[in-house]
This record gives structure tokens, C-alpha cells and sequence, in this order.
């Protein structure tokens, strides 16, 4: 029953890193093999659209490098505003018959060209609102977003077996990581550079997703401006690093009224989410991305929601002895890793 199926190498490839993890599932569950995190320069990845190609590929190969992994099969994964994540309601056909039609349904829900879009699908059986229907997700992604991280991960040396979508990522490291009753209803949101992806789940599979366009860049930019400092200097700042007296009043102006517009944004999503369905109310977020490191920015987003936040550790479940993990290390990356967790428990064949 185990290994039937070829491990992978997740790689996270995100604006400001890209994060390798290859785990090694058996019997007892999850083992980390290895691991890297090469940083990116600012404006090599914008909104998800590959700018500066050669940069990415240099720092994939640092990765790989980094991490000493001889595994070729690579699972990435996409987010922004080129991909498109809808729930549906479909009448009841097999899945044969839906990938015939597929193409015409999307064009009723998906504001691209359905020729430039690659589309896939996921039947979640019936609707608990209406048995006579069946809920499906329905997801397009733009063929040259797909075509330029296939395209850079081949010129890496690497061969991609799948394209994931961050939110989906998170969703499955939740159910490595966490025990989520399968009444339960909770969200997760990784704070990105620039997006903010949001997903909801219920039953152990995803009821709602939304990408915001906001993330740590804003702050880091707005401590810049303020501040007249580096890239650098400000991210320090940022996260608490680096704390000058004279200008900490300003800094935690900057990061209070930034974190507060952020955590507006996630509560709309929520809210919105609530209001169109007859669930319980969300039981807690979970909060990953490297905007999840912003100095009391899950305080700030507690008390915005009203619910518990819980800043995630990927590796929770997760086996590392036997490797030269350090634990202090693995729990101060976790919040960054949790797509590269979730890519990474994939397989070879998998849908």
C-alpha cells in the first residue's frame, strides 16, 4: 500500500522565497526528508506572474541544492489573480459526463476566454442545501501563468508533475498537521508579500476561497516611507527584529493601522462567506505566511474577528528526527511553510 506512488519535492514559489520540502509518507505517517528556503529579490514575482525568470530559476537551483534532494518530481502551486476558485451546484451526472461539459459550464462562471484558461474540476457529492444537486469546485487557472511555472521548473531541472493552488495546499497541510472535526467549520489565511489567500473549510474539504490583494509588502513599503529605510531594514522592523527606540512610536502606528486595514479585509471575507450560508459560525482561523510573523498581528486579527487565531506550525504531526532538523528552526520558519508542507503531500498521479 505505501510508496505505490513517487514522492515529490513541494516547492512554494513565492514573492519574496521559494521554499523546497520533500516529506516520505509511511505507515506512521509523515517524515521530513529535506528542506530549504532561498530568498528572492523584490519584483522577481508580481502578482503571481513570473517578471524575472532567470532570478527564479538561479534561486530554484539554490533550493535544490540547499536541500541535497535527488528527487526530479516537483508539485508547485498558483494563486492571484489569475486563477479562479468557484463552488457550484451542478445537476447530478458522473464524472465522465462532466468533463465533457465542463467547458461549457465554465463559461458561465469564469470571467476569462475558457481557450486561455485550463480548467479542472472536483465533484464534492451532494449539497447539504439541496440533495437534488451535487456541489462542485470548479478551477481555471491562465494558461501562460501555468506555462511559466511549468517552463521554470524545467529549465531548473526539475519535472512537474502537478499544479496546485495555494489555497488547496494549505487545506491539505491542515489535514496533516491539525484534527479538525468534520463538523467543524474553520478558515485559514496565508499572508503573503502581496496576496492574501483565504479558505474556508467545512467537512474537511474547501466550502469557500478568496484571494486578497493585500499583504506584508504594504507594510514593509509603509515602514520605508515613513521610516527612510532599506527593503531590508524595514522587514526587520516589521517582524520586530530590529527595534530603534526613536522611531518605535512610529513603527507601531505603521504596524497597528496596517494590520487593522488587513484584518478588515480577512473579516469581510468571512463575513461575506457567513452570510451566504447556513453553517455554524467559523470555530477559528488559522494563520500562515510570512505576514503571520508582523509583530501582534494575530492579536490584532483575534480581536478584529472575535474568534481564536492560531498561528500554524506545519510540522506539528510531522517526523524529522533521524535528519539534522533543529526544532527551534522548524518552529520559527513553520508559519512560510505551510503550502511547501501541503504541496509536498502530493503524489505522483494524484488529481
Amino acid at each position: 500500500m505505501w510508496g505505490k506512488k513517487k514522492d515529490v519535492i513541494g516547492l512554494d514559489i513565492g514573492c519574496s522565497s521559494i521554499k523546497l520540502v520533500e516529506l516520505r509518507e509511511d505507515k506512521n505517517g509523515y517524515k521530513l526528508q529535506n528542506l530549504a528556503i532561498s530568498p528572492l529579490p523584490p519584483e522577481a514575482i508580481v502578482d503571481g506572474a513570473l517578471m524575472d525568470s532567470v532570478t527564479i530559476i538561479d534561486t530554484i537551483r539554490e533550493a535544490i541544492a540547499a536541500s541535497k534532494t535527488k528527487t526530479k518530481d516537483a508539485v508547485a502551486s498558483v494563486s492571484g489573480h489569475s486563477v479562479i476558485v468557484k463552488k457550484i451546484s451542478l445537476p447530478f451526472m458522473t464524472e465522465a459526463e462532466l468533463e465533457e461539459s465542463i467547458q461549457w459550464e465554465a463559461e458561465r462562471y469564469i470571467p476569462f476566454d475558457v481557450n486561455d484558461v485550463n480548467i479542472d474540476f472536483q465533484i464534492y457529492g451532494s449539497a447539504p442545501e439541496n440533495p437534488e444537486v451535487m456541489d462542485v469546485v470548479l478551477v481555471a487557472a491562465k494558461k501562460d501563468i501555468i506555462n511559466d511555472y511549468v517552463s521554470v521548473l524545467m529549465e531548473s531541472g526539475l519535472n512537474p508533475v502537478i499544479i496546485d493552488i495555494d489555497s488547496f495546499a494549505l487545506e491539505n497541510m491542515l489535514g496533516i498537521s491539525y484534527d479538525i472535526g468534520r463538523e467543524e467549520t474553520v478558515a485559514i489565511a496565508k499572508v503573503g508579500a502581496s496576496v492574501t489567500n483565504i479558505n474556508i473549510i467545512r467537512n474537511n474539504i474547501s466550502a469557500f476561497t478568496r484571494d486578497v490583494f493585500k499583504g506584508g509588502n504594504q507594510i514593509t513599503e509603509e515602514i520605508q516611507r515613513q521610516l527612510h529605510v532599506d527593503h531590508e531594514e524595514a522587514e526587520k522592523i516589521k517582524v520586530g527584529t530590529k527595534v530603534d527606540l526613536t522611531s518605535q512610536p512610529i513603527v507601531q502606528n505603521v504596524l497597528k493601522t496596517a494590520s487593522e486595514s488587513l484584518a478588515v479585509e480577512i473579516g469581510n471575507s468571512l463575513d461575506f462567506f457567513q452570510s451566504t450560508t447556513t453553517y455554524e459560525k467559523i470555530a477559528k482561523l488559522y494563520l500562515s505566511g510570512g505576514g503571520s510573523k508582523i509583530k501582534d498581528f494575530d492579536i490584532i486579527l483575534q480581536q478584529q474577528l472575535g474568534i481564536p487565531v492560531e498561528v500554524v506550525n506545519p510540522f506539528k504531526k510531522i517526523d524529522y528526527r533521524g535528519k539534522d532538523f533543529d526544532l527551534e528552526y522548524l518552529r520559527e520558519i513553520g508559519p512560510i511553510m505551510g503550502v511547501g508542507v501541503g504541496l509536498a503531500s502530493r503524489k505522483v498521479g494524484d488529481r
